[in-house]
């Protein structure tokens, strides 16, 4: 069936809907200081902004403090951006730690710091330009909209509620979840009540779209990179050239879906 407008959009949150750099270093550099004892907790000069550069590796929060050390350690940033997904495993089997523990510091974090100061903490969050607007007008249109993020879902909850939209929990997958997206896009799929199903899935990971694709069973699915999210110009390039996924421009998506492709 070829639409142009989808019966579901699922949307990932950090990267798509959400800028939240500037929060996730400072809640990164609190939990790295608690982990390693920071006998100083002064910032070192350029830090952040190397943290930014390599956000696009992050896959998950837990990675975020553990990237921090990878700096920190003096690992240079062209050898996290290309090895990464064998330097944190080796950070962790180094001090003898483990991922859950780490992300459970990193909520624990995260819920003081609200708990404690709000505003501040809602303050470090960017919503990109007409998204938002983009969001309410797609509820409006009777479109069953999703949140599929590695985000808590309480955080997203809460961020979401600020800017006016009071998504259901139930439309809410995040971290809490503990399954794969495309998991959570074939439950939707198989769940939804208005047949045939048109989903469309909005993602900033290049990998995380090439593991949907691997599926097999979502040959239906619409596909989009948001080139404007934590992803590496390489990526971008690769996605423009593979015809199963669509490089969608933040311009693009704040218009009609006709124009998405």
């Amino acid at each position: 069936m070829t639409t142009t407008n989808p019966t579901i959009l699922a949307l990932d949150f950090d990267g798509v809907i959400c800028d939240g750099l500037i929060e996730y270093f400072e809640v990164a550099w609190r939990t790295y200081c608690e982990i390693w004892s920071c006998a100083n907790d002064t910032v070192p000069d350029d830090l952040a902004l190397r943290f930014y550069r390599l956000r696009p590796v992050i896959e998950t929060g837990w990675e975020m403090p553990v990237l921090i050390k990878a700096l920190v350690d003096g690992i240079p940033d062209e050898k996290i951006l290309h090895e990464w997904v064998s330097i944190a495993p080796q950070l962790l089997l180094n001090d003898h730690l483990q991922a859950n523990e780490i992300s459970a510091k990193l909520d624990n974090q995260r819920d003081e710091w609200i708990t404690t100061d709000l505003d501040e903490w809602l303050s470090l969050h960017r919503f990109y330009r007409g998204v938002i607007e983009k969001i309410k007008l797609t509820l409006d249109r009777g479109v069953n909209l999703y949140i599929v993020t590695t985000k808590e879902g309480r955080f997203v909850q809460q961020l979401l509620q600020q800017e006016g939209v009071n998504l259901p929990a139930g439309a809410i997958f995040g971290k809490e979840v503990k399954r794969p997206k495309f998991e959570i896009l074939r439950e939707l799929i198989q769940a939804a009540d208005q047949k045939p199903v048109t989903l469309w899935f909005v993602e900033d990971r290049l990998k995380t779209l090439k593991s949907v694709q691997q599926q097999g069973d979502f040959e239906d699915v619409k596909l989009f990179l948001a080139d404007w999210g934590y992803n590496t110009q390489v990526e971008r390039e690769v996605a423009q050239k593979d015809p199963g996924i669509h490089l969608l421009s933040l311009s693009q998506f704040a218009k009609d879906f006709s124009r998405w492709y």
